[in-house]
């Protein structure tokens, strides 16, 4: 009898710590991890970075912390990235972020065991089990309730297009580690593409262009911040100059050098190549009548990647389509995920059916 009650009691515990927990909404992302709480907006925006003792298997630090701690670690600790190209690639990792940053939120609360519901996007082209793999990290993390939403629809929503209406609307969210490119209509996606290309990409090309041009080697964090400061990916873009510091191939003694913002965009070509053939290909791909509403409405780009200078200029060039760049648009899907949080009864039909999954409710 007693067992019979177990699960009754468990629902009725996890009913009330969800009443005095916080909602959320993730956006979960390869470089960056964005929260959003419900009746408050954007409170935390760290680095998907976890510093973890090889040793012990101890996690050191998380977020911030972590990311200060790369490429600068003794050998038996590793800062690392949990997930790759927009999917979990270390699952106990991931929950083990995920706990942080929940239990962050509710740390000024009295609420001692968080159960929060929780909107999570995620990129539209991943496969069943990585999205089992997201949810089960969320809940092992302490989520009563987790949905899934894809990126290109919350971006979108966070940059407050009407997706629910019957007019076609174009997204191109480049975060991290995938570029996102959807036209969304009725509330749906009518066409899509999911690249693994994007702004981890564009720092590698940086690396590369270094190595081969300067036998110079440089680390991940120098490659990022010359991407921010003079990155460039059209002709008409106004000349910078940075000087970087690596260590000389040859010699293997350090070196300093000046790099450009043509140099940029040389080392930039073929990863922006592909994500405009892609925004082609998708258009390619799009209803002839979704078509006049996207040459109405803009291309709307979003994501950090759309922050490198000249890119809406050359995706206009290429595309002869109008471009808009959003306000903000680091922050587009974790605010689109916050905007389906609040009103989620209402907007569940955008939310990506997993037929199998169990939540408490």
């Amino acid at each position: 009898m007693i067992d019979d009650q177990q699960p009754i009691i468990c629902l009725m515990f996890n009913r009330f710590l969800g009443k005095i927990s916080k909602d959320i909404g993730i956006d979960l992302g390869t470089a960056n991890t964005l929260v959003y709480v419900k009746d408050k907006g954007i409170v935390i925006n760290e680095p998907s970075v976890v510093a973890v003792n090889k040793n012990t298997g101890q996690i050191l630090a998380i977020g911030k912390k972590a990311q200060r701690m790369v490429g600068k670690t003794p050998s038996h600790i590793v800062a690392t990235r949990p997930l790759v190209d927009g999917v979990v690639s270390d699952f106990e990792t991931t929950e083990q972020m995920l706990k942080y940053f929940i239990d962050k939120i509710h740390q000024d609360s009295f609420t001692f065991l968080p159960r929060p519901r929780v909107v999570i996007g995620i990129p539209s082209g991943v496969t069943e089990v990585e999205k089992r793999a997201v949810i089960d990290a969320a809940t092992n993390a302490g989520a009563r309730e987790v949905y899934l939403i894809d990126e290109p629809m919350a971006a979108a929503i966070g940059a407050r297009i009407p997706v629910q209406d019957a007019g076609g609307n174009m997204i191109v969210d480049i975060g991290g580690g995938t570029t996102e490119i959807a036209v969304l209509s009725l509330g749906g996606i009518v066409s899509s593409r999911s690249l693994r290309v994007a702004g981890d990409e564009m720092n590698e090309d940086i690396i590369k262009f270094s190595r081969d041009r300067f036998n110079l080697l440089i680390g991940e964090r120098t490659a990022e911040s010359v991407k921010i400061a003079i990155g460039s990916s059209h002709s008409s873009d106004k000349e910078f100059k940075m000087k970087i510091r690596g260590r000389d191939l040859v010699s293997g003694l350090p070196k300093e050098i000046q790099i450009t913002s043509s140099q940029t965009r040389e080392a930039f070509s073929k990863s922006i190549k592909i994500i405009v053939n892609a925004i082609k290909t998708t258009i390619e791909e799009t209803p002839p009548e979704l078509i006049g509403d996207i040459m109405s409405n803009g291309i709307v780009l979003a994501g950090g990647g759309t922050l490198v200078r000249g890119l809406d200029k050359l995706i206009v060039e290429k595309t002869e389509m109008p471009v808009k760049k959003m306000e903000d648009p680091l922050t587009a899907v974790v605010r689109g995920a916050g905007i389906v949080l609040e009103d989620i009864e209402n907007l569940k039909e955008i939310l990506i059916e997993m037929p199998d999954m169990k939540v408490l409710r």
